[in-house]
C-alpha cells in the first residue's frame, strides 16, 4: 500500500524532537495519541532510542500507521493500537503521553474526555507535551492562525483552535502544571505538562 503523508510533519519533526529530547530524557514509555500518518511515531521512536513509543489512532488510521511501522522496522517501536478518545483507554503502564494536532480536530468533549483518562486508566503519566495551534485568552496568536480556525470551522463546526489556558485548566484538573510553552514554526506551540 502507499503509506499515508504529511508534509507538515516532515516540516516540524526536528523542533518537535529538539523539546521532546528534553521533555522525555527520563520518559520509558511513551503512548502517542492521535499517530496520523505515522511519521512523528517513526521519527521520534528512532531518534528517542531510549524510551518505548507506541502508536495509536482511531481505526481508520491503524493500516497506513502499521504499514509505515514494519517498514521502518524501529526495535523501540511496538505496532499500533487503536485508541478513540470516547471508548476505552488502552492498558499500559505510560509514564508520558505525547499528541500533535489533535486538539484543534476533536470536539471538546474529545479533549475533555482525553483529560479524564489521565485521571483514570492513564495515572501512570507524569509528563505530557501537546503540539499544535493555539489561542491566548481567546485571542489568534497570528492571522494565519485566523485563516486555519475558519477553514477549520468550515469542515466541520466542532472543529477550532482552543485556548491554551483551557488546555492548562483541563490539566490541572488532573494534577498537572504547565512547564513550559514552547514556540514552534508556522505559529504552533508545544505545551509541556508534568504531573
Amino acid at each position: 500500500m502507499e503509506l499515508p503523508f504529511s508534509q507538515a510533519c516532515e516540516n516540524n519533526k526536528k523542533p518537535i524532537l529538539d523539546v521532546l529530547k528534553v521533555a522525555f530524557a527520563k520518559a520509558s514509555h511513551v503512548l502517542e495519541v492521535g499517530s496520523g500518518t505515522g511519521q512523528h511515531a517513526v521519527y521520534f521512536a528512532r531518534q528517542l532510542p531510549h524510551l518505548k513509543w507506541q502508536a495509536s489512532d482511531q481505526p481508520a488510521y491503524l493500516s497506513g500507521i502499521k504499514a509505515r511501522i514494519l517498514k521502518e522496522g524501529v526495535p523501540n517501536q511496538p505496532l499500533p493500537f487503536e485508541f478513540d478518545v470516547f471508548q476505552s483507554a488502552p492498558d499500559g503502564q505510560f509514564d508520558a503521553l505525547f499528541t500533535a494536532n489533535t486538539c484543534h480536530i476533536m470536539p471538546k468533549e474529545g479533549v475533555k474526555a482525553l483529560f479524564e483518562h489521565l485521571g483514570n486508566s492513564l495515572k501512570s503519566v507524569k509528563l505530557l507535551c501537546i503540539y499544535g495551534p493555539f489561542n491566548d485568552n481567546g485571542q489568534f496568536t497570528s492571522e494565519s492562525n485566523r485563516s486555519f480556525n475558519e477553514s477549520l470551522k468550515a469542515r466541520d463546526s466542532q472543529m477550532g483552535i482552543r485556548d491554551k489556558q483551557w488546555i492548562a485548566e483541563l490539566a490541572g484538573q488532573q494534577g498537572f502544571r504547565l512547564k513550559s510553552t514552547h514556540a514552534m514554526p508556522a505559529n504552533n506551540q508545544i505545551l509541556e505538562f508534568q504531573r
